[in-house]
């Protein structure tokens, strides 16, 4: 389809131009947004008597434009979200939440002005680029993080998207490895040893025990009791075989 533009659009022409491009983007895009008129010999004419005046009103419009673009230009902004410790968000940064943070810094931007071809999936400082007016594109930086503490940081230029270096990994890894050794050893010594027996690495991690144990028992008033009762049994036992009589 032949179209007449009203204003420049990029990669396409100027203002007047004839240009051909494809039916969905004519039916779709340039002429629903008034970018332009098809290319009939009514419309030809048309477009003559209105030239003067959009020349006109596309200068007043860039003047407008350039005017907010020396004030935005190079302006940060930041976006809170939330994300995994690798930076990937939970969800996404979309021309509507870049919209809405410019909006509530001070600049009326439609979200259609902001040029994002992909939305934002991870945490960190993208230069965004924001159409103005046709000629007019300036570029700013939005800092997505999950904390005004991150974006402080990200800001200074520290990036929070690294994970663990290889080295890290490798000794991380290497670590949980050996403790699974150990716990499978435990368990088969475990269960090797005798039902009431200890294990031979609980008998080595606790040196003395059985000892002490003996001790305390020797020592304790009880086992002294109980052991006088049972002389007297065997006195009075040797008394009743005639046998002679311990004087000691």
């Amino acid at each position: 389809m032949e179209v007449i533009l009203l204003e420049r659009v990029a990669k396409l022409g100027q203002i007047g131009d004839v240009v051909r491009v494809r039916d969905g983007f004519a039916r779709n895009f340039l002429l629903p947004h008034g970018k332009a008129l098809r290319a009939t010999k009514d419309n030809r004419t048309k477009f003559e008597s209105m030239k003067s005046q959009l020349e006109a009103r596309n200068l007043e419009l860039k003047s407008e434009a350039e005017t907010v673009a020396k004030r935005l230009e190079g302006q940060t902004f930041v976006l809170l979200r939330q994300a995994g410790e690798g930076g990937q968000l939970y969800g996404s940064v979309s021309t509507r939440d870049i919209a809405g943070a410019l909006t509530q810094g001070g600049f009326t931007v439609d979200r259609g002005q902001i040029v994002l071809n992909v939305p934002i999936k991870s945490i960190g400082l993208i230069k965004v680029p924001v159409q103005l007016h046709p000629e007019v594109v300036l570029s700013i930086t939005v800092n997505v993080a999950r904390s005004a503490e991150e974006a402080e940081r990200q800001a200074r230029g520290e990036d929070l998207t690294k994970t663990r270096t290889d080295e890290e990994e490798a000794r991380a890894e290497a670590g949980a490895k050996a403790e699974k050794f150990f716990e499978r050893r435990a368990k088969r010594d475990a269960e090797a040893a005798p039902e009431g027996e200890v294990p031979a690495d609980e008998d080595a991690a606790q040196p003395g025990k059985k000892k002490r144990e003996k001790t305390a028992k020797a020592d304790s008033p009880s086992a002294a009791a109980d052991e006088r009762p049972a002389k007297k049994r065997d006195k009075k036992s040797a008394q009743a075989k005639g046998e002679p009589r311990d004087k000691t």
